[in-house]
């Protein structure tokens, strides 16, 4: 059982991650492409991903990285590094930063494959041509496997986000802890998560960064050195309308109705609201771009848009909930 234990200024310190972790993400979803309990929903994403990865001809790429994230057991934690923002070139820049000192700690304690021993030993000797190659095909694995799902992906965190925040706003912290049954318990500043490993985490005023992750499938999941920041990664919720393989097909007819731009802005302002900027970082689009085609959504009536501060911030509408979700 993992038992994190909370004071006052813990509490206080309790965060939830803005948005999906992607290394996080990368490391959950090669678990997923294992097979294991709880994924039938990601059936079809296993067969396509795995035939896209062997279409791209990234095997022996993919044999290192697949040896660092053993489903069941240890994998390094500077794989996942906690960034602002929560981006994956941010991310890849810490792990191409990772101490020698951190890279040996983490990988003297995992066990590996024979034919994993040469690239782990580079990589545990600070080579950066193997930071580099791990960063690289870290970055392939995910244009690959989780890209093309980005956006379902955000939906489905972002849906999950607004669950808790509006537990939290009406209950408080330990009503959200609490509401994260049955993969955790909470009660008297003692979290528990009775399916993990056995793990003692003592907070001492660092709080604990929440993060919903879209690949989780079993019990949430932390860091192992107890000096890293404290964060709890769980699995969200299982949406039908939120899977790869449905959300692929309905994508492809909504970006055919309206185009690739709107369509993509119309399922980055799903949730409980988006600045234009948020819209732009989302879709991948210019600000410039993300404001001239949010006013024609808005006069479709597919969102509305209200001011707030210096921000313009867009809501979906019934209708373009209807559309953006097949109804």
């Amino acid at each position: 059982m993992l038992r994190i234990y909370f004071t006052s200024a813990d509490i206080a310190r309790v965060r939830l991650a803005p948005t999906a972790d992607p290394l996080w993400e990368m490391v959950l979803s090669i678990h997923m492409l294992r097979g294991q309990r709880g994924d039938l929903l990601f059936t079809d994403w296993r067969r396509t991903t795995a035939a896209t990865l062997l279409a791209a001809g990234v095997g022996p790429a993919m044999n290192l990285l697949s040896s660092l994230t053993p489903t069941m057991g240890y994998f390094p934690d500077f794989l996942n590094p906690i960034v602002p923002g929560h981006q994956l070139d941010d991310g890849l820049e810490r792990i191409l930063a990772t101490p020698i000192a951190v890279l040996r700690r983490d990988l003297h304690r995992m066990s590996v494959t024979e034919q994993a021993k040469p690239g782990v030993r580079r990589l545990a000797d600070g080579s950066p041509a193997a930071l580099r190659s791990l960063a690289d095909t870290i970055r392939t694995y995910y244009r690959l496997a989780i890209e093309p799902h980005r956006r379902v992906v955000e939906a489905a965190v972002e849906h999950d986000r607004s669950v808790r925040i509006r537990t939290m706003a009406d209950g408080g912290v330990a009503v959200m802890l609490d509401g994260l049954r049955p993969m955790i318990e909470y009660s008297d500043g003692e979290l528990r998560v009775p399916s993990h490993p056995d793990q003692e985490i003592y907070l001492h005023g660092r709080g604990l960064l929440l993060i919903p992750a879209y690949f989780g499938v079993n019990h949430p999941m932390t860091m192992f050195e107890e000096s890293a920041e404290p964060v709890l990664v769980y699995p969200v919720e299982r949406r039908f309308d939120l899977l790869p393989d449905t959300a692929s097909e309905r994508r492809s007819g909504l970006v055919a109705l309206i185009g690739q731009t709107r369509s993509a802005l119309l399922a980055a302002a799903a949730g409980d609201g988006r600045s234009t900027t948020d819209l732009a970082r989302r879709a991948g689009v210019s600000v410039a771009s993300a404001s001239e085609q949010s006013a024609v959504l808005r006069e479709a009536g597919l969102v509305t848009s209200r001011r707030d501060g210096n921000r313009t911030v867009h809501r979906l509408t019934t209708l373009g909930q209807a559309l953006l979700h097949g109804r």
